[in-house]
């Protein structure tokens, strides 16, 4: 069997453009993936295009050749970024193919099953009215009814800094800013009560000495995580907040580190007590599981990042049905109503759970039609960080 064509299309989203792809073979065998990043989709895509070209030709039964190939040819421009976003799509994209030629679920192929009812927690859920308290309250009690037992939040969102021109040079907070958030929070708490596990983002975008202190009074709040209390650029940098910061308080990082060898160093450091790799980013469900593999010998739990297409939450559902140190998966609560238009087959959600199904590879196709319906916006948008 030999790869015979690439196709890759830009479908519009709740926030951000979702890059998919379908390989085709000889055989008539297919496999769709997602190479979904943000901002710059326009440059993912053109990736995406690029090394689809690399792999004419090439046995697509052999996955972790390909990906071991394209990896070592895209390193020249860099060991992350665009060229593994599209590794990650096309990874994904040959798992799926691999699976519906041996008639089996993805998760099978990476293991077996631990669980196949992933439990999920809920993102953009917060779309609806202002950012206060008791806006955020009412929506926070409608992820609680739709029977989730997770949610995520930046309380920090829609501040001056986020937006305005202090962005590129002050990471601080005023002390009305700081209260607002811990309201904001604390509102949020109150909704839901104290089974629910919230987990705070931060998006790397706070000062130590604000990223230290607010970390101290969201505590308060019986938090599940504080996610990103620096960025990805220094292991060194958050091992310091992880000593200056209550060990009651868990760290997750990892959104933007890109495979094995990117999250070596914060394990190795023991900064983080959950990892959330994004498999759209980080290599693809191969490459998360290895990095799921690494986490667990750290005692780490994992919980993937996920603010993407259909295929990426499908893909990161197989990835956590075959791992034994999972925790949660992303899931944006509110999107877009061509989701589940543009594959064959709805996603599965019951009681706050991707439910998996026993189709061969991720179980679904894509309906090339329905995402021409909604092709993606090639022009800059700005949207809220989530």
């Amino acid at each position: 069997m030999k790869i015979t064509d690439v196709k890759v299309w830009l479908v519009e989203g709740v926030k951000y453009n979702w890059t998919l792809l379908k390989i085709y073979t000889d055989e008539g065998y297919t496999g769709v993936g997602e190479a979904t990043n943000w901002p710059g989709s326009q440059i993912v895509e053109a990736a995406a295009k690029e090394l689809g070209q690399r792999i004419i030709g090439l046995d697509p039964m052999r996955t972790d050749f390909i990906w071991t190939k394209l990896y070592r040819d895209m390193n020249w421009v860099g060991p992350s970024g665009a060229s593994l976003c599209a590794i990650s799509g096309i990874d994904m994209a040959l798992l799926d193919l691999k699976g519906k030629v041996l008639g089996v679920p993805c998760y099978e192929l990476l293991g077996g099953s631990y669980r196949t009812e992933i439990p999920l927690y809920a993102n953009y859920w917060f779309t609806g009215g202002g950012h206060n308290g008791e806006d955020y309250a009412k929506q926070a009690k409608q992820v609680k009814e739709a029977g989730f037992t997770g949610l995520k939040f930046d309380p920090f969102a829609h501040t001056n800094y986020f937006y305005g021109d202090d962005l590129a040079t002050n990471l601080s907070l005023t002390k009305s800013e700081q209260d607002r958030a811990f309201e904001v929070s604390k509102a949020v708490r109150d909704a839901v009560g104290p089974d629910m596990d919230i987990m705070i983002e931060t998006h790397a975008m706070l000062n130590f000495k604000v990223a230290v202190s607010m970390a101290k009074r969201l505590s308060e709040l019986d938090i599940a995580w504080y996610e990103e209390p620096a960025g990805p650029e220094s292991a060194d940098t958050l091992r310091a907040l992880r000593e200056r910061i209550d060990p009651s308080v868990s760290i997750c990082v990892g959104e933007r580190h890109y495979t094995r060898h990117g999250i070596r160093p914060i394990l190795e450091k023991h900064v983080c007590d959950v990892i959330m790799p994004d498999i759209t980013r980080c290599g693809g469900p191969s490459e998360m599981k290895r990095m799921a593999t690494m986490a667990e010998a750290y005692n780490v739990l994992v919980a993937p990042h996920n603010p993407n297409g259909p295929l990426s939450t499908l893909s990161s559902a197989h990835v956590c049905a075959s791992i034994p140190n999972f925790f949660r998966q992303e899931f944006i609560f509110k999107d877009v109503s061509w989701r589940d238009e543009i594959i064959d087959h709805p996603i599965n959600i019951k009681n706050g759970s991707l439910v998996l199904s026993k189709r061969p590879g991720l179980g679904v196709d894509l309906i090339e039609e329905e995402m021409d319906k909604h092709p993606g916006v090639r022009k800059h948008r700005e949207g809220f960080y989530i």
